[in-house]
């Protein structure tokens, strides 16, 4: 097959797209460059339908490759490639969330699309070329997909949009939006922002769809020429003729009678499940009705199966739309009840329960020493992560049985949209040092989790004695439209039988001054611009509702940690004698790890971080570490042991494993013939600095009354009359004993 390539120039750097050279069996496949950025994707329709499927089969892959950034795996053990990462999972969430809106949903046929990150330049996000290539590659598809559509990330330096940043530019950034869409048309959006307001927030929105046009005409440009025809839809099996007819009456008849069910007066404040079973009274009434009808039980109720969701959604839809009318009698702008409450659990370091209509989330939080941070390898290399926020999402939560295999997509997906809300209101590390890990138990889910997790895991932070800035909340807003989005109208907090066709689940996080983090997805073709704007606005608007009862439980970080929480000194020493402190092979740290019972790192830019339940061992530590890194100054004085005796003096040990060498003329007040005879390994005696030369330290014992015990009958004293080859005397058998200190006293040195 020939390859064909198509390129342009897009915000200063070069993209092209290519097809026809990699994955040749696939349906489509395109392999697209950005910089040195390369992703290859490659999507597969199967040629038949999933019989009993209800729902549009779609599978996303993303799959990073370390060779594409020159990295092997750091494990001894492992050198492959293992299961997805969490970044992984997101990004594929991401393209999930852009593309999946504008396939066929009555479509039951596999489609199954992957990425393969084959080059990382370091520079150009492996994401947005993903993105790209998403749409590219649909768009020369037979796959019926109502694209295309472009993406680019936006950042914000000194005020300035930036657009698909570098890696430098989003360090210094305060947005990391990015958005999918159309040339007037917003199909996804997810964003981290350090309290960016809602113009501003909106602006950068609209800049974007500026801003991918290249990259759209050029898929557009591309699909013109190569586009075959549109493959068409397979549906299941073709009814007989009676499944037909009971098609029909089931249609017939849930339409004309589900707002009665579903807008009765009696359930408008109930339950979900109050809903669910009216739901459930529409299906067995239509059933009966069929049944009477002279339908086949069999055909009647697969026929109810197969109708009523899709009525009941349009049914709500049009309560909506056409008379303010929510069917838990709730205005389209009001929030469920709210509640929150903090200190629940006793020995955690922080807890916390919020509260919104039936979904309830438990948020506990756990500090940890910073040796306890997450190690992470990708393709940007090794990296830590110090904050971690983790989202469990068990069956009982929505009232079902079912296996848990562990965390899911949507739950990766969930906790890290809350860490990231949360994240630009940590304190940082010099301030406070910790790890912290935030879990958040769903025990109940009716609309928006992640938002209710938001919310509590900003209380449970507070009531840990985390110094967060401010206090963070969450609120999803929904939507009822018409297919071609020419009418809409914008609900708040939507919640289970609300979220259907033309809707959308628009997350919107921050403090009362500015927006940290959004995700969007919708089942529209795509939200318009003023849309946005106003769900922006009203989202500030209930955020502040929800941050003021928030506030009630707990209004502030408390002063003090919980006294089950781990203590942290804190201090910087030179980086350059970090190695000092750690020793050969670890000896050193380990050694005073051992002796106080503490944990110690030590950051490449020489933060000390000493952590322990036990405020005697801390102290100790630091001590040792101070000691250690002393800089000695004559005239301090110390209390050591002597370590060795020599013919012209005695090695003192200071503190901090130091020794100093008090020479033999120093030991006392009068002449000492040899130091042995004054002094012997293990005496104990005060010493005095003399002078520090090249790390050598000289010591005195001249002059300090605690030595004076020593002193007594002059013990030690030289002879008169006889040189004493241990005296430092001015004769030429002194100058070649000092010269052979010089020589020999290496503990003379600092460690």
């Amino acid at each position: 097959m020939e390859e064909k390539k198509y390129v342009c120039e897009w915000l200063g750097r070069t993209l092209s797209i290519s097809t026809g050279k990699l994955a040749q069996q696939a349906t489509a496949s395109v392999t697209v460059r950005y910089g040195d950025t390369v992703v290859l994707a490659a999507v597969v329709q199967a040629k038949e339908p999933k019989e009993g499927m209800d729902y549009f089969p779609l599978l996303v892959g993303y799959e990073e490759r370390l060779y594409a950034a020159g990295i092997i795996k750091g494990s001894r053990w492992i050198k492959r490639e293992g299961r997805p990462s969490d970044e992984s999972v997101l990004a594929g969430r991401m393209i999930d969330r852009a593309i999946r809106p504008l396939f066929d949903q009555k479509n039951r046929q596999d489609v199954q699309i992957t990425f393969t990150i084959l080059s990382a330049d370091g520079e150009n996000d492996p994401e947005i070329v993903s993105l790209i290539a998403a749409s590219a590659t649909l768009a020369i598809s037979n796959i019926n997909w109502r694209g295309p559509i472009a993406g680019v990330k936006v950042g914000r330096i000194d005020g300035k949009f930036v657009f698909n940043p570098s890696v430098e530019q989003e360090k210094a950034s305060d947005l990391d939006l990015t958005v999918a869409g159309m040339e007037d048309r917003i199909i996804m959006l997810e964003a981290g922002a350090k309290e960016v307001g809602e113009k501003e927030m909106f602006e950068a929105m609209k800049e974007a769809l500026k801003e991918m046009k290249p990259a759209l005409d050029l898929i557009k440009k591309m699909a013109k020429e190569l586009k075959p025809e549109i493959m068409e839809t397979k549906a299941a099996a073709e009814p007989v003729a009676e499944e037909k007819q009971a098609l029909e009456l089931a249609k017939n008849w849930i339409t004309k009678n589900a707002a009665e069910y579903l807008f009765s007066k009696e359930i408008s404040t109930g339950k979900k499940q109050e809903r669910k079973a009216q739901v459930t009274a529409i299906k067995e009434k239509a059933i009966n009705y069929l049944f009477e009808q002279g339908v086949a039980y069999s055909f009647a109720k697969k026929a109810v199966e197969t109708t009523h969701y899709e009525i009941i959604e349009a049914e709500v839809t049009r309560g909506i739309m056409e008379r303010d009318e929510r069917v838990d009698g709730r205005k389209l702008d009001e929030i469920r009840t709210l509640s929150s409450e903090v200190a629940l659990l006793p020995r955690t370091h922080g807890s916390a329960v919020f509260q919104r209509g039936e979904t309830q989330v438990l948020s506990t939080v756990t500090l940890g020493s910073p040796g306890d941070e997450q190690f992470l390898e990708n393709l940007e290399g090794k990296s830590t992560k110090k904050y971690m926020h983790h989202y469990n999402f068990p069956p009982y939560s929505v009232g079902e049985v079912k296996p848990s295999f562990g965390p899911s997509r949507r739950d990766i997906g969930h906790g890290a949209l809350a860490e990231k809300a949360i994240k630009p209101m940590l304190p940082v590390e010099e301030e406070f040092p910790y790890t912290i890990r935030v879990v958040s138990e769903v025990l109940g889910s009716n609309g928006s989790s992640s938002m209710g997790s938001t919310c509590g895991s900003s209380l449970a932070l507070m009531d840990a004695g985390v110094p967060i800035k401010k206090a963070v909340a969450g609120v999803a807003m929904g939507l009822a439209s018409a297919p071609d989005m020419k009418k809409w109208k914008i609900i708040t907090d939507l919640q289970d039988l609300e979220d259907g066709e033309g809707g959308m689940d628009f997350k919107v996080a921050g403090t009362a001054d500015g927006i940290t983090a959004i995700q969007l997805d919708t089942k529209t073709i795509g939200l318009p611009m003023e849309l946005v704007e106003e769900t922006l606005a009203r989202a500030k608007k209930a955020r502040l509702e929800i941050l003021a009862v928030m506030a009630k439980a707990i209004s502030a970080p408390r002063p003090e940690l919980s006294p089950y929480a781990p203590r942290i000194i804190s201090f910087k020493i030179d980086p350059a004698r970090i190695g000092e402190v750690i020793g050969t092979g670890g000896k050193i740290i380990n050694g005073i790890i051992k002796d106080t019972g503490v944990t110690i790192d030590i950051s490449d830019e020489g933060l000390v971080s000493i952590c322990s339940t036990d405020a005697e061992g801390m102290a100790k530590a630091k001590q040792i570490i101070e000691d250690i890194l002393r800089e000695f100054k004559p005239g301090e004085t110390f209390r050591g042991k002597v370590t060795r005796v020599m013919d012209f003096g005695v090695i003192v040990s200071l503190p901090g494993g130091n020794d100093g060498m008090v020479h033999v003329s120093e030991m006392a007040p009068y002449r000492v013939g040899q130091p042995a005879d004054l002094l012997k390994i293990g005496d104990e005696v005060e010493v005095c600095v003399k002078g520090v030369e090249d790390d050598r330290i000289s010591l005195t014992m001249k002059g300090l009354a605690s030595n004076a015990e020593l002193w007594k009958e002059e013990k030690g004293k030289q002879e008169s009359g006889f040189g004493g080859g241990g005296g430092f005397s001015r004769g030429g058998s002194s100058h070649h004993e000092h010269r052979d200190g010089d020589r020999n006293n290496r503990h003379g040195f600092r460690r």
